[in-house]
């Protein structure tokens, strides 16, 4: 569950999906002087995006699990998979690979249609931005939480705690603008500092145990 925890907060103040995360503040908070108002569009868009991550992953966990097949060779070739895997996903989280594409076009239309819906617009861009995956959020999410849920059989909790983390960001800057906005900025600011950090942190986390696995399983080893 942390580890879960971990990939959503990581998820959300990544730079893509950051600037999702901001567009859906700056809709949060056309209603700043109506702090209840705020709270619970904060709360709906929550829900929005870990509803969407939970229903992926009910289809891809429990699929792949139903699947007799599937399911041994997931048991039996995870472990080697799992190094190349995490390679990847270090490799993108410390921006030595890129695939060039982004959300942020997509973030803007989604808000703008959302606009017209009051409430429920917070709880449908919560499902349509969950739904832009980019590199990081991508592999995050395909690569790290669902492998994740398939070891442990758990193909709502999981994701839940992921969905939540990934909104935590929108809660609290909600809350923040609510009562300051200059000091959401500030706090603002030290977010896309520890963003750089933390994504730098967990990459070279997961190249260090990828390159373990991959000695120890994928080539056999025995590191």
């Amino acid at each position: 569950m942390g580890a879960a925890l971990w990939f959503g907060i990581l998820t959300s103040i990544s730079p893509c999906p950051l600037a999702t995360n901001i567009a859906a503040i700056s809709f949060i908070g056309r209603k700043v002087g109506r702090p209840a108002y705020v709270f619970v569009t904060g709360l709906l868009y929550t829900f929005g995006r870990t509803l969407t991550y939970v229903l992926l992953a009910i289809v891809l966990v429990k699929g792949l699990s139903s699947m007799p097949v599937v399911s041994h060779w997931l048991q039996k070739y995870m472990n080697r998979l799992l190094g190349p895997v995490l390679i990847l996903v270090g490799m993108v989280l410390l921006d030595l690979l890129s695939f060039g594409f982004s959300s942020g076009k997509v973030a803007q239309w989604c808000q703008k249609r959302a606009g017209g819906f009051g409430l429920a617009g917070a709880l449908l861009i919560g499902i349509l931005f969950a739904l832009s995956f980019c590199p990081v959020s991508a592999v995050l999410f395909f690569a790290s939480l669902i492998p994740l849920s398939v070891k442990h059989s758990s193909a709502v909790l999981l994701p839940t705690v992921y969905g939540v983390g990934t909104a935590l960001p929108v809660l609290f800057f909600a809350f923040l603008l609510a009562i300051s906005a200059d000091l959401m900025g500030r706090v603002f600011n030290k977010v896309t500092q520890f963003e750089l950090w933390a994504r730098r942190i967990t990459g070279i986390i997961f190249l260090a145990i990828g390159v373990y696995f991959t000695f120890a399983y994928t080539l056999g080893l025995g590191v």
